[in-house]
């Protein structure tokens, strides 16, 4: 299976490679960026690897090689400028996002290739892209608040004392601050942590804020996210490869589930080789679906200010 990056050059696509190289289950790795000596840099450099790895082709290549991929994640974006709004660092994404999606279609996009989108705002660029590649609905993944979860779920463990992979627990809802905690559902290696002794209200909400935090601590530290980003987006890579079904909060066009509909959100969604296969209306405790509903109008909201720049 060939798997591109789009914006490969960058700290999230190059860990994404990285994971996805160390991860083994794709036979061929693409990497494109407008940074073309960068890029292929970051080519050479994992392709020393495979010898000591798997049997994997990793080259850079132009977005025509790109599109005939059969998995395409978009990692490109642009930063903050001083003094520049939220929205306007927005809308300069959207247009660079749309800019990459018109490429690909223009250079040949297959039509059963699935859509990767790991580009912020996520959210609102996998709207953009469910409108404007072409591809059906489910095939076109934005990452959501898969990340969120990952973070939420570690940051549960380590408060509890406990293996960081027998917790699970979900953030849904919008990737952004007003994400939602999903205590009604977190468990230890299937235990309810509704009565935890070490998780009173006050500890639960430490944990929540600094998950909804954590992307702003990372940036303050060390300049940017990119392993832990990266590990998920080979998760994900991996559910649709091997079509494991694997539920996940990432974001997608929704019809209806928990009464949401035309917004790309995450709600626990089931994927696998098709991409999006079902969506799965799990009960949520009453607080936790009148903050989804608010969530999906902060999107939508998001959605209907941006400005696609020519």
């Amino acid at each position: 299976m060939r798997v591109a990056i789009a914006g490969a050059a960058g700290r999230v696509g190059c860990c994404a490679a990285y994971a996805l190289q160390m991860g083994g289950i794709v036979s061929e790795l693409v990497l494109t960026d407008i940074m073309k000596d960068q890029v292929e840099g970051e080519a050479l450099d994992l392709l020393h690897g495979t010898a000591m790895l798997y049997d994997q082709r990793i080259c850079a290549a132009d977005m025509e090689t790109a599109a005939k991929s059969d998995i395409i994640v978009i990692t490109a974006g642009l930063r903050r400028k001083p003094d520049e709004s939220r929205l306007d660092l927005i809308n300069r994404n959207a247009s660079l996002f749309t800019s990459i999606v018109r490429d690909l279609k223009t250079a040949g996009l297959r039509s059963d290739a699935v859509l990767l989108v790991v580009s912020n705002p996520v959210d609102v660029l996998t709207y953009l892209a469910v409108q404007q590649s072409g591809l059906p609905p489910a095939q076109v993944i934005g990452l959501g608040t898969l990340l969120d979860t990952a973070r939420f779920s570690s940051l549960i463990a380590d408060a509890i004392k406990a293996a960081p992979t027998q917790v699970k627990a979900l953030i849904l809802g919008e990737h952004g601050d007003s994400m939602v905690p999903v205590w009604s559902s977190a468990t230890c290696n299937g235990l309810s942590l509704e009565n935890h002794p070490d998780l009173s209200v006050n500890s639960r909400n430490k944990i929540f804020e600094r998950t909804r935090q954590s992307g702003a601590e990372v940036i303050r530290l060390k300049g940017g996210a990119g392993w832990a980003v990266g590990t998920c987006i080979a998760a994900l890579v991996h559910a649709v490869a091997l079509d494991q079904r694997k539920v996940l909060p990432v974001s997608s066009l929704q019809t209806g589930t928990y009464g949401l509909r035309d917004i790309c959100i995450s709600v626990p969604t089931m994927v696998g080789r098709g991409g999006i296969l079902k969506h799965l209306e799990w009960q949520l405790w009453p607080r936790e679906l009148q903050e989804l509903t608010k969530s999906a109008g902060v999107v939508q909201n998001t959605v209907k200010g941006v400005k696609l720049q020519s």
